[in-house]
């Protein structure tokens, strides 16, 4: 009779490639070539077409995991992602979820705390902000060139504005001195890339005798905070320019790169970086299609988010529908996925039914955060 330690360490890799990464713990504890080949998992072939990531449901962290594998073949449908609320993380309502480095930082929905989890791991850290401001905080996290992990926050209410850091070795929070030239919007997605995170801001002026505007007409740019200098870097430049009535937003490219969307009526363009780092970037096209006929599809760059496929040249968008037209019922989000390719390749999905909400708000409800290859993250917290 074959048992489980009779089995190929192939053939265990690929059993790997399917389990998933909340439930790994218990396979690390099985014996220590499972335990090895878990870590290892994640890159097998098997695994490339596989995509994971987490999302806010009902004020509760998901997680995702689904397969592109044969999406271009026209008899087969978008497959379902498997979607599964974490209960190790049942003891905190959850407004935001961010990614660094296999680690994931949860804003707690009344912003009275933070929770730092390490899904590979199954450990948490729970992190109590030094201030309550109110909802129009932001947070950023990553690391400095020690691998010294932190937690950026800006505040915002309207008579205190001003950036704090939290630094995981010393278990404490400080002020920064830093103020720069620009406007960071507390609702644009931030992307982790090698220990910084990227920002999309947008130029601000200010009127004399008057308080800081913001000048909408102006178009966006790259912002990277530096976690080992503490500090902003200068403006980076996007490969194209927009106003207000276009559509701009940023994602990761499995470890090393960004990608950034342009979204001008019918037109999406999808471009990657060729070179990044705090100072310089430069850009090549991914992706150009041209939606005729129109599909009615506007993402939204306040909650959706996206990642692309190299492998099949596609890219996947994650979405509510709060602000589509054709949806009756305006106190009920929607979120769904969608799949655009070149040639017009067009699929979407809907993912689940969210529940009623006493009047529309674009922020209860997070999108998915998806990355394209996930990396188990053996820092312990």
């Amino acid at each position: 009779m074959t048992t489980m330690s009779d089995l190929s360490p192939d053939l265990v890799g690929e059993i790997l490639t399917r389990v998933p990464m909340t439930s790994l713990i218990s396979v690390r504890c099985t014996c220590k070539m499972w335990n090895a080949l878990s870590k290892e998992g994640i890159f097998f072939k098997a695994a490339r077409n596989q995509f994971m990531g987490f999302t806010i449901m009902d004020s509760r962290v998901c997680s995702m995991k689904f397969d592109l594998q044969g999406i271009r073949n026209n008899e087969q449908d978008f497959v379902d992602p498997c979607i599964k609320q974490i209960a190790k993380l049942d003891q905190i309502e959850v407004s935001k979820v961010l990614h660094c480095d296999g680690l994931l930082l949860c804003v707690g929905k009344d912003n009275s705390r933070l929770l730092v989890w390490n899904p590979y791991l199954g450990q948490t850290r729970f992190i109590k902000p030094r201030k309550r401001f109110n909802k129009l905080e932001w947070y950023a996290l990553g690391y400095d060139n020690n691998h010294n992990y932190k937690i950026l926050m800006n505040y915002d209410t309207g008579h205190l504005f001003g950036y704090e850091i939290y630094d995981f070795s010393s278990d404490s929070w400080s002020v920064l001195d830093v103020s720069p030239d620009c406007h960071i919007p507390f609702h644009q997605q931030s992307v982790f890339l090698n220990g910084n995170t990227y920002f999309l801001a947008q130029e601000k002026i200010i009127v004399e005798g008057e308080e800081e505007e913001v000048v909408d007409e102006i178009e966006k740019f790259l912002l990277c905070f530096d976690f080992t200098t503490e500090r902003f870097g200068p403006r980076l430049p996007l490969p194209f320019h927009s106003d207000v009535l276009e559509t701009v937003a940023i994602s990761c490219v499995r470890d090393d790169q960004l990608a950034v969307l342009y979204q001008r009526f019918e037109t999406w363009e999808i471009w990657v970086t060729t070179k990044i780092d705090p100072t310089a970037v430069s850009w090549s096209m991914f992706l150009s299609v041209d939606m005729e006929p129109p599909t009615g599809f506007q993402f939204d760059d306040e909650a959706g988010s996206f990642f692309i496929d190299e492998e099949n040249k596609v890219a996947v968008f994650f979405n509510s529908d709060l602000f589509n037209p054709r949806v009756e019922n305006r106190n009920r989000r929607y979120p769904t996925a969608y799949i655009i390719g070149q040639d017009g390749y067009f699929k979407s999905a809907t993912l689940r039914e969210a529940p009623d909400l006493v009047k529309p708000d674009p922020y209860l409800y997070c999108c998915p955060l998806v990355w394209s290859s996930y990396a188990p993250s053996l820092v312990q917290l």
